[in-house]
Formats: C-alpha cells, sequence, structure tokens
C-alpha cells in the first residue's frame, strides 16, 4: 500500500500558489484494508475514504471506460494492481497529472512540469473527450490561471471543439455548470472562463443568451467598444476589480442580457432593454439553478442598472421609488452590491475604467437620509393608516432632494452608458 499526493496540490505547489485542498491516492489497496486503517467510505461510484484523523479524500487508484454519453458514462475499475501510471492517464491535464511520493520525489509520467513552464492547459489523452465536464474544467482553470500567463493548447481546443460538435456538452446537467460557473466568478480572471466556452462553441450551448450579446451594436458615442458581448467582458473585468463577490460579478454578466433580443431593425438603441432583460436574467438563473441570492441580485441589476445610471437627473420621488424597488431600506447589503454592479457597468467601457461614478454615492447618500426618517413621529403627531405611509413618503422625498443639493453632481460626462429610459 502507497500513498501519493496528486492533482492540484502538487500543480500548486510548484507554481507557488497558496495550497488548498489535498487529495490522495492509494496504490496495491483494497476497500477492506482501508476500513481497517480507519478510513469512512464516500465513494458511490469509486472507493473514496475519508482519513480517520484529517477527513481529507483518499481514492483508490483506478481506471475507467466510457459506457455512454455525458459524464455519468462511465464505469470503473479499481484493483490492488492497478498502477499509478494508469490512474494519472485517466487525469483531465498533464499538470493536473502529476503526483507526489511521501519523500517529496514528483511521478510525472506525462509531461506536466513540462507544461507548467511552457503555461500551457493540454490534456493527458484522447479520453478527455469522453467527458464534458472537463471542459468546464478547463475554463475555469484558465480563469484562475491566465495571470499567469497559461493558455489552452491548440490541440485541446480542437478537442473541445469536436466535444461540442458531438453533442457531449448538451448532457451537462444545470448543477454541475452551475457549480462550474460560480467556482469561476470567484477567480482573478472570471473573463476567460466565459472566452473559453466561447472559443471552443460551448457558450452557445449552455449559455445562449449570453452568447448572443457577441455582434449587437451599441451606441458609439456612449460605448466605444460597440460590441455588447466585448462591453459585458469589460464589466465583468470591472466587477472583479470592485468586488470579490460572485453575486457582483454574476449579476455584471447578465445585466444586459436583453440587448440581445433587440430587433435588428432597431439597432444600435436598445429601448426597453432591461424589462427584456430581467426576465432573461431570472429565466437563466432558474435554469441553471443558481441560488436565490444570485438570481435576485442578478434580476434587480439588469431591471434597474438604467435608471441608477440617470440617478442624478431623476426627481426626488423617482429615486425613492427606486430605492423602494430595491428594498434598500430593508436589504442594505444587498443594495450595495446592486451598486458595484452598476458601477462595473459604467466603468466596462474603453476610456472609463478609472472614471468616478458619482450616482453610486448619491443614491448610498438618499438611502440614508430616506432611511433616517421614522414613521413613528408621524404616529406620534396623531395620524393614523394609509396618512403615516404618506406623511413618511413626502419626508423622504425632502430628504433625498436635500442630499442631492448638498453632493452638488458632477457634470453629465461622468454619468453611465444608459442615457435612454424614461423616467416613470
Amino acid at each position: 500500500m502507497k500513498v501519493y499526493l496528486v492533482g492540484g496540490a502538487v500543480r500548486d505547489r510548484l507554481l507557488g500558489l497558496p495550497a488548498g485542498e489535498r487529495d490522495w491516492v492509494v496504490v496495491g489497496a483494497t476497500p477492506e484494508e482501508m476500513l481497517a486503517r480507519g478510513f469512512r467510505p464516500v465513494g458511490k461510484d469509486f472507493p473514496v475514504f475519508l482519513h480517520p484523523e484529517t477527513g481529507e479524500e483518499y481514492a483508490l487508484a483506478r481506471t475507467e471506460r466510457k459506457t455512454g454519453p455525458g459524464y455519468h458514462g462511465f464505469t470503473f475499475h479499481t484493483a490492488p494492481d492497478v498502477t499509478l501510471e494508469e490512474d494519472l492517464r485517466r487525469r483531465d491535464l498533464t499538470i493536473n497529472a502529476m503526483a507526489e511520493a511521501p519523500d517529496g520525489t514528483l511521478i510525472d509520467p506525462y509531461g506536466g512540469r513540462r507544461d507548467l513552464e511552457r503555461r500551457l492547459l493540454r490534456h493527458v489523452s484522447p479520453a478527455f473527450a469522453e467527458d464534458p465536464v472537463r471542459i468546464l474544467r478547463v475554463a475555469r482553470l484558465m480563469a484562475r490561471l491566465a495571470p499567469l500567463g497559461f493558455r489552452v493548447a491548440d490541440e485541446t481546443l480542437d478537442l473541445m471543439r469536436g466535444m461540442v460538435a458531438a453533442g457531449e456538452v448538451d448532457h451537462l446537467v444545470p448543477e454541475r455548470v452551475w457549480q462550474e460557473l460560480a467556482r469561476a466568478l470567484a477567480e482573478p480572471a472570471p473573463r476567460r472562463f466565459f472566452e473559453v466556452l466561447r472559443d471552443c462553441g460551448a457558450l452557445g450551448r449552455i449559455l445562449p443568451e449570453l452568447d448572443r450579446l457577441f455582434g449587437v451594436p451599441q451606441p458609439p458615442e456612449h460605448h466605444p467598444e460597440v460590441d455588447t458581448g466585448v462591453h459585458t467582458l469589460l464589466v465583468l473585468d470591472q466587477a472583479a476589480r470592485l468586488s470579490p463577490e460572485p453575486e457582483v460579478r454574476y449579476a455584471a454578466l447578465l445585466h444586459d442580457l436583453g440587448k440581445g433580443e433587440t430587433p435588428p431593425e432597431e439597432w444600435p438603441r436598445h429601448r426597453g432593454h432591461e424589462a427584456r432583460g430581467a426576465e432573461l436574467a431570472r429565466a437563466v438563473s432558474e435554469r441553471l439553478r443558481a441560488p436565490a441570492a444570485f438570481r435576485e441580485l442578478a434580476v434587480l441589476t439588469a431591471a434597474e442598472h438604467g435608471l441608477a445610471h440617470r440617478a442624478l437627473e431623476l426627481r426626488p420621488a423617482t429615486v425613492l421609488e427606486l430605492l423602494e424597488r430595491a428594498d434598500a431600506f430593508r436589504r442594505p447589503e444587498r443594495f450595495e452590491r446592486f451598486l458595484l454592479a452598476c458601477e462595473a457597468d459604467s466603468r466596462g467601457r474603453p476610456g472609463y475604467e478609472s472614471q468616478p461614478y458619482p450616482q453610486g454615492g448619491f443614491l448610498r447618500a438618499a438611502r440614508a437620509v430616506a432611511a433616517a426618517v421614522s414613521p413613528r413621529r408621524f404616529v406620534e403627531a396623531g395620524l393614523e393608516g394609509a396618512a403615516v405611509g404618506e406623511a413618511l413618503r413626502r419626508a423622504r422625498i425632502a430628504a433625498i432632494r436635500e442630499a442631492r443639493g448638498r453632493l452638488r453632481p458632477e457634470p453629465a460626462a461622468s454619468e453611465g452608458p444608459e442615457e435612454e429610459q424614461a423616467e416613470g
């Protein structure tokens, strides 16, 4: 019985990255031996055990054979005679197919260390094409390693394109897509996840609502980048700069989906795209089984980002209505995430990356002064029922008007990209 550290832990140590979870492979053992040593079984499809003290995963060395479509279509074989090299051969990328012996010796039968030095994501064998989840993993790994100069090998990208053409991606279940997408959003360069998926054709199968944005024009006077898909990725870049929270980045990603449904004869204008986008953001989130926090922020951002960009022009009453629709008084943390997504949208244009976003400061101040107006004073003054609500509304509008006067808004040149939505 021999135990080896494998996979991402070995890769990250060689790259000098912080250590994450550690996975182990056990060669020359049986399930009965593992149980006798106190390991707890957790694997359903193949023997995986938890260490009795550390809780880390130890998997028996195994081989696999494709038996059907999708990533469930496999049979696994484990036995004491399965070698470490056979186990590593079934892995996705060479940089993930390395192992480390207890004495620190590196076992690298497929050139993983060389590919690390070349900054290359390359598949281990043609068996890569048997599991569509590997497309998502490669894309997610690019979101993590792109800042270090990594790229996908041409032959691996070709293999991924073939998998898409063969329909393998169509067998991915929403939960697995969401798992990889959410992890990619938390990485340093989340846009690379979507670029890789688009390069191999998978984005159109997984997120067609996002894919169709590419090639859709916007007014060049507000959007120097013109292309809506390019703008969306620039916004995602800015969201990653402004916030580490995946919810903010997800809202930025979905904020302009409505522009993909604008009739071509109306291009480059996109009147009403906010309402269309909110419905699409809801539909996409439900299809992917996204958690409620992600779905709600994405829908809110898609629906209201245009009005937020015009906050300095709006009547105080309209500002209050925006705060109420955003549930800003009861959910200030979500409102802050909404403002960050809106700021990312404004900055997600060439030449605007470092421009101020005074609308965010004004809306934060408006929420604060309006929230400070308590209904108690109107009750104590003898008002009842609907009269309390009306008095509260008028007082909050007055407070917002006064706050805007104090802030002395900057010129319109600093405003956001959406200037076509009418008040009301």
